[in-house]
């Protein structure tokens, strides 16, 4: 699944590709992943251009001349931009063409991506938008935040950490790392993380992901880049997917569980 660097790595190969290009057709080929009325949908960006693209946690937010294209990638969807000319492929749900022959193409294997179109000036009153919360790379995330969300969580730390409501664009691989770095047991109540603790998550927070997407976020196999951008911090990754492969620190096997229904990977000695 993408998570706040992947998204990001995302964002800023699209900028460079298909900024002020005079979209000439809309071809929705899997109507339920649009959540706006399709005739709007489609009236709307047909004659239109993307003047930029902005992101909010892992939601992409396609500028338009007096709307906002929202696009959340869920767990398997990617954009592809492609010759006109090529055959669509299983999968491409939405086929957006532009005035010199190219395609922007969602491409969704679980179809579990959502696209809605907002006007300029609801976009901060959206339900999606408004349900985020800090991101993790934020000088607004400090430890009196966490502290006053964390206070009545009596779940595991890690299923929190996951909460969009709380930090917004943190997943499970960057959950892992962030914790593991933190010196912070996975199964540990939220309501018992300190503020010394919650300083950490935030210093190791901004740290992983900054970091994360310097290098074009993390492919793996539950997460491929498309766009021909492969991401490689996976390369740096301490405990996720690591499972019985030594610590980094002190070198005993990682070890795998489930968390709220996600595995979870983490060093049993190194987070007590």
């Amino acid at each position: 699944m993408p998570e706040i660097a992947e998204v990001e790595t995302v964002r800023n190969t699209l900028k460079k590709r298909i900024l002020h290009k005079k979209i000439v057709d809309v071809n929705i080929r899997y109507a339920k992943i649009i959540e706006s009325d399709l005739d709007e949908f489609k009236k709307v960006l047909i004659g239109n251009e993307f003047e930029d693209i902005l992101r909010r946690g892992k939601w992409l937010i396609f500028k338009l001349h007096d709307y906002y294209l929202l696009s959340h990638l869920r767990m398997e969807g990617k954009y592809f931009i492609k010759d006109s000319k090529e055959e669509i492929v299983k999968h491409e749900h939405l086929i957006i063409t532009f005035n010199d022959g190219t395609d922007l193409r969602y491409h969704d294997t679980r179809k579990f991506g959502r696209l809605k179109i907002v006007p300029l000036d609801k976009l901060e009153t959206t339900e999606e938008i408004q349900k985020q919360g800090i991101e993790p790379i934020s000088n607004n995330l400090t430890s009196a935040y966490l502290l006053e969300k964390f206070k009545n969580k009596r779940l595991p730390i890690k299923t929190v950490l996951l909460d969009q409501e709380i930090i917004s664009g943190l997943g499970n691989i960057y959950a892992d790392e962030v914790l593991f770095a933190s010196g912070i047991n996975p199964l540990k109540k939220a309501s018992l993380v300190t503020k010394e603790e919650c300083e950490k998550i935030i210093a190791s927070s901004k740290k992983i992901i900054t970091k994360a997407i310097e290098m074009g976020g993390t492919t793996i196999k539950s997460y491929t880049s498309s766009l021909g951008v492969t991401g490689h911090y996976q390369d740096y990754l301490c405990v996720h997917k690591r499972e019985g492969k030594p610590c980094p620190k002190c070198e005993r096997p990682i070890k795998r569980i489930k968390v709220g229904g996600r595995s979870t990977y983490y060093c049993e000695n190194c987070q007590k």
